[in-house]
């Protein structure tokens, strides 16, 4: 059943305006500027009456987490809305570079050598070219994308000296059942010592945490949009 579209905009606007103080406030408490801290509104599986009311409260940065899905969403939007910023925040299949150059101004999820260079290779062919993030697989869990943290440091030389990736910062989705603050705090330290000044931290159940940490992205769905749609 398709949501009606008053209800579906003012619940997403609401939501959107209540993050943002949420936002704001973590940042206070840091002594930040809340201006530094971009909101990733996380729109994957999320119905396009949602997303169009997210656009039509004047939010312009989005995340997605399938290409396919980003390119049946996006290649009718941005038409609407030209001024969204898209960020693609999921595992990155290399046979998917192509489209994700195409389609996506920052791609967040660069995790091997592999990787980095099929991008390499279509943004010089598209001469397009998306800034990324590094993901770090913080808690070393086998089933998540990012490289460890041992391997960072290699794969981030690669993209500068040798591809010509422009890295601009790391990002990380710490353990479920773990607190985030320290995987968080590893992030900071890295990002640090690699001389990178944009940190994407932080989901719905703990962003402010993030932000307090140093977060320069947040990446938020269901704080906004409500439950994800089943598929």
């Amino acid at each position: 059943m398709a949501e009606t579209a008053d209800a579906t905009g003012a619940g997403v606007a609401a939501n959107l305006a209540t993050v943002h103080v949420r936002i704001a406030d973590a940042a206070a408490l840091a002594g930040r500027d809340p201006h530094d801290i971009t909101l990733v509104a996380i729109s994957k599986t999320q119905s396009d009456e949602r997303v169009r009311a997210a656009l039509d409260a004047g939010h312009r940065v989005f995340g997605e987490n399938r290409i396919q899905e980003a390119e049946d969403r996006w290649t009718t939007l941005r038409g609407d809305y030209p001024d969204v910023t898209l960020h693609f925040v999921g595992h990155l299949q290399s046979n998917k570079a192509a489209e994700a150059v195409a389609l996506c101004d920052v791609i967040e999820s660069v995790d091997r050598p592999k990787l980095a260079r099929a991008l390499a290779r279509e943004m010089e062919r598209q001469n397009r070219h998306p800034r990324c993030f590094i993901q770090v697989n913080t808690g070393e869990e086998p089933q998540k994308g990012g490289v460890v943290p041992g391997e960072a440091a290699a794969l981030l030389a690669l993209c500068r000296e040798e591809l010509a990736v422009d890295v601009m910062g790391l990002m990380c989705i710490p353990p479920a059942n773990q607190e985030p603050a320290p995987h968080f705090a590893m992030l900071v330290t890295m990002a640090r010592e690699f001389g990178l000044a944009a940190l994407s931290m932080g989901m719905s159940g703990d962003f402010e945490t993030a932000v307090r940490l140093g977060a320069t992205h947040v990446r938020v769905g269901t704080a906004i949009f409500g439950p994800r749609l089943t598929r």
